[in-house]
């Protein structure tokens, strides 16, 4: 299967997030339908998380780390802000853009370098770790998402680095992630898109694990992957799509590239 803008592509970001960038690919002559794999809500916990908002308004965080866009989305509530002093540390350019919506100046918005080959911990570990070492950062609060119950969920490789560095750590869950719920009309449709030839597009390894749980009797050898980190396609590979594709970087300028060139064969 080869990558063009004719491929339906099925954007499993969750809401907004997934119709915005629906819009913008049919936009781009590309035949893109949402179909959301995880639910965001908010964190069950909320004297916790009100309680690091107002350690961020009066400066107790060097830094501030969002995971992602719904990060700073419940987070940052209206009349929610950090001290000027404090930096926002993000993987993502839709986080930055996200942080800039909210108020957040760019310039304290410190991200992975231009030119770095994946936009992940790594990444940001490299532009902030001389800081880190200076001792210019001691604190730091990460923002995250949490399972369906609200413990904290996913990758803890930055904080295990600013750990081992003597860095305080402080992680708060922000939001909660959880698998949609479908009724057959929706397994019917997902069905039928995957026999069709649809490409999957995968920005998280839970959204994937998600589909599995949802569709469990697929067969997925026939099927395509399109992900936005080779962790995500290796997940994808374990699940057994037929063929998984990589994306250069999970913004959606990638993507689109990506599929106006047709010049990538499969990660696979």
């Amino acid at each position: 299967m080869l990558l063009s803008i004719a491929t339906p592509l099925i954007v499993t970001r969750p809401e907004p997030a997934a119709g915005e960038w629906v819009r913008e690919l049919r936009a781009h002559g590309i035949a893109a339908q949402a179909l959301p794999l995880i639910e965001t809500a908010p964190a069950p916990d909320g004297v916790a998380l009100q309680q690091a908002q107002q350690d961020a308004a009066r400066g107790a965080w060097d830094a501030v780390m969002f995971v992602s866009g719904q990060a700073v989305q419940h987070f940052l509530a209206p009349g929610v802000a950090a001290a000027s002093e404090t930096a926002a540390w993000v993987t993502g350019e839709g986080t930055a853009a996200a942080l800039q919506r909210a108020g957040w100046p760019a310039a304290r918005i410190v991200q992975p370098a231009p030119d770095a080959s994946q936009r992940d911990s790594e990444a940001l570990w490299a532009q902030v770790e001389s800081d880190v070492q200076a001792g210019r950062v001691r604190r730091v609060l990460i923002v995250r998402g949490g399972d369906a119950v609200g413990r904290v969920q996913g990758r803890d490789w930055l904080a295990a680095r600013l750990r081992e560095r003597g860095v305080q750590v402080q992680e708060v869950v922000a939001y909660v992630r959880r698998a949609p719920h479908w009724g057959e009309t929706q397994r019917a449709e997902a069905a039928r898109l995957t026999d069709g030839g649809a490409l999957w597009l995968f920005a998280s390894s839970q959204a994937l694990a998600h589909l599995q749980q949802l569709l469990p009797q697929q067969d997925w050898s026939r099927a395509a992957a399109l992900a936005t980190h080779p962790r995500i396609a290796e997940a994808a590979r374990a699940a057994g799509f037929g063929q998984v594709h990589l994306a250069p970087s999970p913004s959606l300028e990638a993507v689109l590239a990506l599929l106006h060139n047709g010049q990538v064969s499969p990660d696979s």
